[in-house]
């Protein structure tokens, strides 16, 4: 008699409230060096604001620099990164933008590696170019960033949340060695 795979992660659990779930993702993007490097400081950031509003569809929080560090020219206060925190319908569509759009328009893209996803089941990935994202036109501007996602679960462990991203079609490498 041969097992099959369960149709749903319910299956899986006794109570259907344990079965684990992505709770929000984040999407930072640091923008110091280009900050550092210009005397127009508040056209950058509006320029990144404006290309991250686009993307996730909610305007971004600036991050300040919590202290002066000299050999990056950061001043304290200085703004260096903006963060979005997004939940509900919104984080649900960027999830399937991202898995079902940006991950298979990734350059040399073979799968996100499992030594991404940490003890807790959270995800990070990186991206180095934000113009990957249909939202965003290289002709209205020329500036460029990476951003970085971060998946957070309420998996209890890694194994039930490799299951999770497994289930919700991330493209994972999966690897005998990890």
């Amino acid at each position: 008699m041969m097992k099959t795979q369960p149709q749903n992660l319910k299956d899986l659990y006794k109570n259907s409230l344990a079965v684990p779930k992505i709770i929000k993702v984040i999407i930072n993007v640091g923008i110091g060096r280009l900050v550092a490097d210009s005397k127009n400081s508040e056209e950058i950031i509006k320029k990144v604001s404006h290309d991250i509003s686009m993307i996730t569809g909610q305007k971004p929080a600036i991050r300040q620099a919590k202290k002066s560090i000299a050999s990056f020219k950061i001043r304290e206060g200085m703004p260096i990164g903006l963060m979005v925190t997004l939940r509900g319908k919104r984080m649900r569509d960027f999830i399937n933008k991202f898995v079902n759009l940006i991950l298979p328009q990734s350059r040399d893209f073979w799968g996100i590696p499992l030594k991404s996803i940490d003890e807790k089941g959270n995800l990070n990935y990186g991206i180095r170019d934000h113009s990957i994202f249909p939202e965003i036109s290289r002709e209205q501007n020329p500036l460029t960033f990476g951003l970085e996602v971060t998946f957070v679960t309420n998996a209890k462990n890694r194994d039930q949340a490799i299951q999770l991203y497994e289930f919700l079609s991330f493209p994972l490498q999966i690897n005998k060695s990890d």
